[in-house]
């Protein structure tokens, strides 16, 4: 897991709060303490108004890159917060989110997850509504990091928990607003996300990073197996709610309709049910060339062959660059059926060959949406990609 996931991590989770903040940290740390000082000498170690104080403190102190000591700050202020607030008070969960933050920054993922348990314990007693929802949907991004850290002992669990969170967020959000509310979407595409994860998927992370292969242990890989026989019944449940959300709200258009239909037919050819997949492909294309004005919806989505999945979080290669740009240059075709073959490096890059040779089993492995012409999957030979070797 490359170092910059941690710092994406750490930048996710720090509570977002005005409280003096300004460009240079060094002053703003000196008038905390000061004003901590003043009120522990008038009000003694319990007074009103520290823990106000001890937050603002901390906060300073991870502007200030002093993560150790933000920590200890973070950690006497929840202990005064739930002695002065109470046990499920807003400016506790601020410090913790700010421990969490501090704690990620370190490195130190395991003292992090332990955090983030206890505050997901405290926002299910103390949020309601659209916040509680929002809070789901924080955690279940926490648990897609953590799968990626290979955090505990079965880290296959943390995909399951990650959907599991996201649905209880969609169950609040209908609650709340309604079944048609376009708040529904982001925990659906979400869900969608996490099916895939759990199908097996293997590409982009939570960092905009990508990887090759993931290692699980035996438990963990008969976990998959058995996920994998319902991911397909489950993510074509969430795919039809997509749809449903999508198609009451304004601005829906044939082209978004054919986007989701596609990303239904996507999501069979994944698991394989290539039969299923062609006949919604052919079936979309048919549609869309009775229509002048739908030929540029053709051109998007069957021009040329699509690594799956294209879902946003979840893709399997990154964007590819101009020829001139990369120090990576794939030559290959791919099959009717939408797998690569004869693939060849041809840039004249020196270096690179531990990456290059990653990412040529990735293309291997990789199943495409095959070029559709006149509603049926083509072959299409002489693709040459270029990729900018860092991101891998």
């Amino acid at each position: 897991m490359p170092d910059a996931t941690l710092t994406d991590v750490a930048q996710d989770a720090t509570p977002q709060h005005d409280t003096d903040a300004s460009q240079n940290p060094v002053p703003d740390v000196q008038r905390y303490q000061q004003r901590i000082a003043e009120l522990e000498a008038t009000g003694g170690a319990y007074a009103n108004g520290l823990s106000e104080q001890l937050l603002g403190l901390g906060l300073a102190l991870q502007r200030s890159g002093d993560h150790a000591e933000a920590i200890k700050t973070f950690k006497r202020g929840i202990h005064l917060t739930r002695i002065n607030e109470g046990l499920h008070s807003d400016r506790q969960m601020a410090m913790l989110q700010g421990e969490i933050a501090s704690h990620i920054a370190q490195g130190s993922l395991s003292e992090a997850d332990e955090r983030q348990r206890y505050l997901y314990r405290i926002q299910t007693h103390a949020l309601t509504d659209v916040t509680r929802a929002r809070a789901y949907m924080q955690h279940a991004q926490w648990q897609r990091k953590a799968y990626e850290a290979d955090l505990g002992e079965n880290s296959f669990m943390r995909l399951i928990n990650m959907f599991r969170l996201y649905r209880l967020a969609l169950t609040d959000l209908v609650n709340l607003e309604g079944k048609e509310s376009p708040s529904l979407l982001e925990p659906l595409y979400a869900m969608l996300q996490a099916q895939y994860l759990l199908s097996g998927f293997v590409g982009e992370t939570s960092s905009g990073f990508y990887r090759t292969r993931v290692i699980l242990g035996d438990e963990e890989k008969a976990m998959q197996q058995a996920y994998r026989k319902t991911s397909h019944k489950e993510g074509n449940a969430v795919i039809r709610s997509i749809y449903e959300v999508s198609e009451v709200q304004p601005g829906f258009d044939q082209e978004t309709a054919a986007n989701i239909l596609v990303m239904q037919a996507d999501w069979k050819l994944w698991h394989g049910k290539r039969d299923d997949a062609e006949a919604i492909y052919g079936e979309i294309f048919t549609e869309l060339a009775a229509r002048e004005e739908d030929q540029a919806i053709i051109t998007s989505l069957f021009e040329e062959p699509v690594p799956l999945p294209t879902l946003e979080g979840v893709r399997t290669l990154p964007p590819r660059i101009a020829e001139r740009e990369g120090a990576l240059l794939l030559e290959f075709d791919v099959t009717a059926r939408g797998r690569v073959r004869d693939l060849q490096r041809v840039d004249t890059h020196p270096g690179n060959d531990d990456v290059a040779d990653a990412v040529m089993r990735r293309f291997r492995q990789t199943q495409f949406r095959p070029r559709i012409s006149d509603g049926m999957p083509v072959e299409t030979q002489g693709l040459r990609w270029a990729y900018d070797a860092s991101v891998w």
